[in-house]
């Protein structure tokens, strides 16, 4: 037979209710499990030690009580306010309790399970240890010294909306192997860190803030573990987060997608309990802002591992990020930004691997990389550093692949000591001085690297080993390349346009160069100096405006398979005792090929000049007015030479903003359109005077709305606003890339944000034009939509590449309005719209007639009235082109007047090129049945 469970009792404390208990120790003594004790409003000095599972609750006025608050407050013999044993099972509600000193425990947990909800904790701290378990919601914790919170325990603990303020000390200090979880709690002004975590203890913060720390905000050591979620740490005393030592990270790298998987695949209970269960170790930091530190956002060193992914570090007293001793570093998606040191700092034999990192207006370098640390930086970018972007020393290795390094009054890239480096894919522009600059011993590799706009191009006067390939240096204010002694090789590439020589060869330099292209150079093509011993193969120099190879006295070298093309002053000259081989050299459009002083000891072999005043040698037979194939060797400059003429030395000719204004005043239609071009025309005109003029631009956002049915013409003026903005000077190319919905978004997590990037970087220099954007918006009733990623990536894009890419999104009026108020990003940078209005009949006759003449056919006078008829007929419902549907009726039209020529036995010329009233699909209806052609419908 069961026995039924006895109701709870009721005990109540205070307030003058018959039968009450006079304090809570009474109460509790005569309380049984399960049990609740309701206490009035008063003061209760005395040490409570809570031995069974009981609620303590306070005693309000709908239950008559007194408005006030419930004090419990230690009684000063030495002994905390409130004490819970092992095994106890507690409920506290709205309690305030008060030590006996701000540097001893108020409240001790020290077994059991302990539900509190509101109230204060103050005077005193919180201590939790043993197998002690806690969940703590809206509650203060107030006055304490040493420690506000100290946890070590076996039980989980929970704190949930929770505010910890003022600490003479440290705020929490986890210890032991406790698993403790924050969420939308807030630690403010302590004296000390605001979180300490340590031996094996787990701690997770979701959405907290830490304000105001008097020393680091967060401070992990040993073998602790930290995870933080869309939290923010600011105005630290020292580091935001510093980390001696950490346990090891075993999960694969945080990522957008696989967090929102996460999200919509678990409810928050069992995300709460995978996460503080300690799934993967280690220090990690996601969608966390770190602002306002004394010393480093991020400062790693011991044996520790720290991954952050989509963090905004900024605005430190000292660097972004620090790494050093044996710490690994990963970052994803990151932006750090005013750093008051260097943005990145890794020494001793840290690693640092990052992806997709923004790195702007450093007080000194972007990146140092010094000892044995190894740094992989991928699809990043640097700029407005104070000092050089890279800088590498002792015998650190560096990989850079894809990045963007702009703005620096020093190097963009500087290598010294037994530095190695690898930089693949990177484009270096607007250096005060060398855009990679080589010294000492380093080893390293540039390819597929463009340096513009620097003094030097790149400076390799180090002894170590030097590889370019396939490189291009261009509008460097002085030399393109300066090869030094050690082993040196440049393969492929192009240097165009050097504000003086090409390339200089350093005395005792014997470097290989192979297929090289150096165009239009303010100097000589090629210098030679005392003692350098060159290998140069198939390289071809053009328009050097003096000479387009000078080998200085003492100077050697083979040239072979060379060409020289228009230089301004002698092709070859050599100076002194200079002893090259000249071997199959060609010239071509020049008033000397060869000038040397009598002391040169010259072997030319198979030399010839084309078109030259005063020839030294042969000249080429028949060769006038055309060229022959390049030489061996030449072909390596590859894309190099993919912007040259027909005949490989010379550019395309810039557009004129003038004829590319005349080209949109050609399109048919789009009066409101075109009014709206030239306005900002005139607004980007304004712009960049005042830039040149040194002057603060005022804020213009580029990126457009093109709103208007199909057909209207949205993709032509795209790829003209393009070009315009490439010949007033805001971009480098104006090209465009079209994508849509497919090209963006991924079919499976992990798969969106790589997809988005790659379109992305295709349009840098030009215009990225998404069709139909409207389609990225989010879908009715949510769901896990990978198109919401791509929007969210394509924002952080732009923000990060601003001055380098435009975008224009297009679709219909309405679903593109949508489109914009879906993501508060895309509204505050998509702030014009043009509007693209329906063609009326006459313009849609006008587009007939322009796709006929383009076809070499003429239009009747009564095919132009039958076209205007039929198009005043056509339905204007989703199915109306515009555009298209006029191109379509174009080819109807075609196809009628075949069928109708057919018929005609010997067809006149007039007869093959003229479109007629009877070739208009409705006017074609008109004739009847006997006189119909085939294909009537349009």
């Amino acid at each position: 037979m069961t026995v039924p469970a006895q109701p709870a009792t009721t005990h109540h404390v205070g307030g003058g209710i018959p039968g009450a208990h006079p304090g809570l120790a009474s109460a509790l003594a005569a309380a049984a499990e399960g049990d609740e004790i309701r206490i009035a409003p008063g003061v209760y000095r005395e040490a409570v030690r809570v031995e069974r599972g009981v609620a303590l609750r306070v005693l309000g006025e709908e239950a008559g009580g007194r408005s006030g608050a419930v004090v419990l407050a230690a009684p000063g013999d030495g002994r905390p306010a409130l004490e819970v044993a092992a095994g106890a099972r507690v409920v506290v509600d709205a309690l305030v309790v008060e030590g006996e000193a701000a540097d001893r425990p108020a409240v001790v947990l020290a077994g059991g399970r302990t539900e509190w909800s509101g109230g204060r904790i103050g005077t005193g701290r919180l201590e939790v240890h043993g197998d002690a378990a806690l969940a703590m919601t809206g509650t203060v914790l107030a006055g304490a010294a040493l420690a506000g919170v100290l946890l070590r325990t076996g039980g989980a603990v929970a704190l949930t909306d929770c505010r910890l303020l003022g600490t003479d000390g440290t705020g929490i200090v986890a210890g032991g192997s406790t698993r403790v979880e924050l969420l939308r709690t807030c630690i403010r002004d302590t004296t000390g860190s605001a979180l300490r975590v340590r031996e094996d203890a787990v701690v997770t913060l979701r959405e907290c803030l830490i304000d105001g720390a008097g020393r680091s905000g967060l401070l992990v050591e040993d073998r602790g573990s930290a995870r933080l979620t869309d939290c923010r740490v600011r105005a630290c005393g020292s580091d935001a987060v510093r980390v001696l030592g950490s346990s090891s990270a075993t999960e694969a790298p945080v990522t957008a997608e696989t967090t929102k998987t996460a999200e919509t695949a678990e409810t928050a209970e069992t995300a709460s309990s995978r996460e503080t269960g300690g799934g993967g170790g280690g220090v990690r930091l996601h969608d966390c802002e770190l602002s306002g530190a004394g010393g480093d956002s991020v400062r790693a060193d011991g044996r520790s591992e720290v991954e952050l992914a989509f963090c905004t570090l900024r605005d430190s007293g000292g660097s972004g990020i620090s790494a050093g001793d044996d710490a690994r570093i990963r970052v994803t998606g990151t932006r750090i930004a005013r750093t008051g040191a260097a943005a990145v700092v890794v020494h001793g034999s840290a690693r640092l691997t990052a992806r997709e990192t923004v790195i702007r207006a450093s007080a000194a370098n972007g990146l140092v990389a010094t000892g044995d640390a190894v740094v992989h930086l991928d699809d990043s970018a640097l700029d407005e550093c104070a000092y050089s972007p890279v800088h590498a020393g002792d015998s650190a290795e560096i990989r850079l692949r894809g990045l963007r390094i702009t703005r620096t009054p020093e190097h963009g890239t500087h290598l010294v000591a037994g530095a190695r480096a690898v930089i693949e894919s990177t484009w270096i522009s607007d250096c005060g001085m060398s855009g990679v600059d080589l010294a000492g011993s380093v080893r390293a590799e540039l390819r597929g690297v463009a340096v513009h706009r620097t003094r030097n191009g790149v400076t390799a006067a180090g002894h170590g080993p030097t590889l370019l390939h396939g490189c291009e240096i261009a509008d460097s204010e002085r030399a393109a390349a300066v090869l030094g002694p050690g082993d040196q090789e440049v393969t492929g590439g192009s240097l165009v346009r050097a504000g003086t020589a090409g390339l200089v060869v350093e005395p005792g330099a014997a470097p290989r160069v192979t297929g090289l292209e150096i165009r239009d150079a303010a100097g000589s093509g090629v210098v030679v100096a005392g003692g350098a011993e060159p290998r140069l193969s198939g390289v071809r120099i053009l328009r050097p405006a003096k000479n387009g190879l000078i080998v200085d006295s003492g100077g050697g070298g083979v040239f072979e398979d060379c060409e020289i093309v228009a230089p301004g002053f002698p092709a070859v000259h050599l100076a002194g005792s200079a002893a090259p081989v000249l071997r199959r050299v060609r010239v071509q459009d020049a008033a000397e090929d060869l000038s040397a002083d009598p002391d040169a000891e010259p072997v030319v072999e198979e030399c010839v000049s084309v078109r030259v005043g005063s020839p030294q040698w042969p000249q080429l037979a028949g060769a006038a007015g055309r060229r022959t194939p390049l030489p061996a060797g030449a072909e390596h400059a590859g894309a190099a030479t993919a912007g040259a003429g027909a005949d490989g030395d010379r550019e395309e000719p810039e557009e004129s903003l003038d004829d590319l204004l005349g080209e949109l005043g050609t399109l048919i239609g789009l009066g409101r359109v075109k009014q709206d071009v030239a306005s900002l025309v005139k607004l980007m005109r304004m712009v960049h005077r005042r830039e040149a003029a040194g002057l603060a631009a005022p804020p213009l956002s580029r990126h457009l709305v093109f709103a208007g049915n199909p057909g209207t013409g949205k993709t032509t003026v795209a790829r003209l606003y393009g070009r315009i903005l490439a010949a007033v000077g805001l971009l480098e190319r104006g090209h465009l890339v079209e994508a849509d919905r497919s090209s963006l978004v991924g079919e499976y997590v992990g798969h969106t944000g790589p997809k988005t990037q790659r379109v992305f970087q295709e349009a840098m220099g030009g215009v990225l034009f998404i069709d139909e954007a409207y389609s990225l918006a989010p879908a009715a009733g949510g769901g896990n939509d990978f198109a919401q990623e791509a929007v969210a990536t394509l924002v952080k894009l732009m923000e990060d590449h601003r001055d380098a890419v435009v975008v224009i999104v297009a679709g219909y009026p309405d679903e593109m309005e949508h489109f914009i108020d879906s993501n508060p990003g895309l509204a505050s940078r998509f702030n014009r719209t043009l509007l693209f209005e329906d063609y009326d009949d006459a313009e849609l006759v006008r587009i007939v007639e322009q796709h006929a003449a383009s076809h070499q056919y003429e239009l009747t006078e009564d095919a132009r009235d039958a076209l205007g008829a039929h198009f005043s007929g056509v339905p204007r419902d989703h199915r109306f082109g515009n555009g298209r549907s006029a191109r379509q009726v174009f080819q109807a039209m075609t196809e009628r007047q075949a069928y109708r020529v057919a018929e005609i036995e010997a067809p006149s010329e007039a007869d093959l090129v003229t479109l007629t009233r009877q070739d208009v699909p409705e006017a074609a209806g008109a004739v009847g049945s006997a006189g119909a052609v085939p294909g009537g419908a349009a």
